[in-house]
């Protein structure tokens, strides 16, 4: 196993690319607008954006076990990079919707591979010792990009039109890939086996379940959606089975079974979804309650953002130092009164709303890289790029249901109160979700950071 330092130019090569493609995830909802108007469709159409490109990476993202085992890691990262690439290329100069929801299922399939392998790489390279460190840096790649998007869809916007966004993400990464080629180290070893091809039908029911909570706040209820949920989960029971019966499978389960791998995961869903709903929800408070336009509603989620990019590698090395239960507490306790922030002076203060945020990301920070950290510590090598897999998919489930969750709360709220009132009211009710955490950090043991969870 290398030292860290000898990779640190191949790690950077990871986390650049990485950082500019997962920006793109959350960049286009501030586009939503024009788009409407240049093609003539309506909300529930416009969410496709979004939609398609959450659904491919999921489906992808249990694939990247079997990718990273049969193609050398030059070669895959290449074709994950051409593959975004050429997505992109197809948005920025169709003539039609259709193209630009192609183009985004392009790169939702590109990066769907490159977040559990890029992570899986840093960690199966670095020692066990150096991993918080190591993970500070991908957590500050992962936490925050997906904050700077709507940042920086927000200015792009301001200047120029929508097409300009998929230009920009084309120019940068082409230029990244092409400067870093003889950074890219083979270092994963190969364990080549057959492609499962009834297991990689079986995860269309991973795609069907975030499909049905990403469209149901805008489609409601119906008939052939609900046949689309439970016939998803039917092909996931059907997955699961399977995986657990083979020898070989395609995503090992079986990481389940070592001990301190399922709370660490469960940690690292409770923190992002306290990320993605501060992403999600802010821009409503800066653009319905204070009336702010966009382009001030991207800049003020800076803040946080920038929060967050400081935290993240300074929980690296304190996962090292203090252990993980007392960040869990840390991180726990911010992420509760920053949504004690909003529920109670959310509409009131602009600046204690932008408090608020930043306590809900400054949260993310102390839980959810050094929880990743955790899980993969508990793995054997062979098992750390099957558990990155299993983290980030449920990740994205996480995360997608809490979308969900807040769209019902906010329009349940809104029937009866004023839409400032609905969303402090939402705020107060997702204090239940990092009160978990509290929960959590019972099944943490309290010495020993390198072997940290029962």
């Amino acid at each position: 196993m290398k030292n860290i330092r000898t990779l640190s130019p191949f790690s950077l090569v990871l986390l650049f690319i990485s950082f500019t493609m997962s920006i793109s995830q959350s960049t286009m909802t501030t586009a939503y607008p024009i788009l409407m108007k240049q093609f003539g469709i309506d909300a529930a159409a416009v969410q496709w954006v979004t939609s398609a490109f959450m659904v491919a990476m999921t489906l992808v993202m249990p694939l990247s076990p079997w990718l990273l085992d049969n193609l050398h890691l030059k070669a895959l990262l290449n074709v994950i990079v051409a593959t975004f690439l050429v997505g992109t290329a197809i948005a920025m100069v169709t003539p039609n919707f259709l193209g630009v929801i192609v183009g985004r299922l392009l790169e939702g399939m590109a990066v769907g591979a490159l977040f559990p392998t890029y992570q899986a790489v840093i960690m199966e390279n670095t020692p066990k010792e150096e991993r918080g460190i190591a993970m500070g840096a991908v957590g500050l790649v992962m936490s925050s990009a997906l904050a700077v998007g709507p940042i920086v869809s927000g200015i792009v916007l301001q200047f120029g039109t929508w097409r300009l966004l998929f230009a920009f993400f084309f120019v940068v990464l082409l230029a990244l890939i092409t400067l870093m080629q003889g950074q890219i180290k083979n270092t994963h070893q190969l364990n080549k086996r057959d492609f499962d091809f009834l297991s990689a039908f079986l995860l269309i029911g991973f795609a069907g379940i975030l499909y049905t909570v990403s469209i149901l706040p805008t489609k409601g209820w119906s008939i052939s959606l609900a046949v689309t949920l439970i016939v998803s989960i039917v092909l996931l029971a059907i997955f699961v089975r399977r995986q657990l019966k083979q020898d070989n499978p395609f995503l090992d389960l079986r990481v389940f079974e070592h001990q301190g791998y399922l709370p660490a995961m469960l940690l690292t869903g409770m923190s992002y979804s306290g990320l993605i709903t501060a992403t999600v929800i802010m821009p409503l408070y800066f653009q319905k309650v204070f009336g702010l336009a966009p382009l001030w509603s991207g800049l003020l989620m800076i803040p946080g953002a920038a929060f967050l990019s400081f935290l993240n590698p300074k929980t690296g090395r304190l996962l090292g130092q203090i252990g993980l239960r007392p960040l869990v507490l840390i991180g726990s306790t911010m992420m509760i009164a920053g949504y004690l922030f909003l529920a109670f002076f959310g509409t009131k203060f602009l600046l204690l709303a932008i408090i608020g945020a930043m306590l809900l990301e400054g949260g993310n920070a102390f839980i959810m890289m050094p929880a990743v950290t955790a899980a993969s510590n508990a793995l054997p090598n062979h098992l750390i790029s099957h558990g990155t897999a299993i983290i980030t998919t449920m990740r994205q489930l996480i995360g997608a249901s809490s979308i969900l969750l807040a769209g019902i709360l906010i329009g349940f709220f809104h029937n009866v109160h004023s839409y400032g009132l609905s969303l402090n009211m939402t705020a107060g009710w997702f204090v239940l979700i990092p009160l978990s955490g509290y929960l959590l950090a019972t099944r943490i043991k309290a010495v020993n950071p390198d072997v940290e969870v029962d």
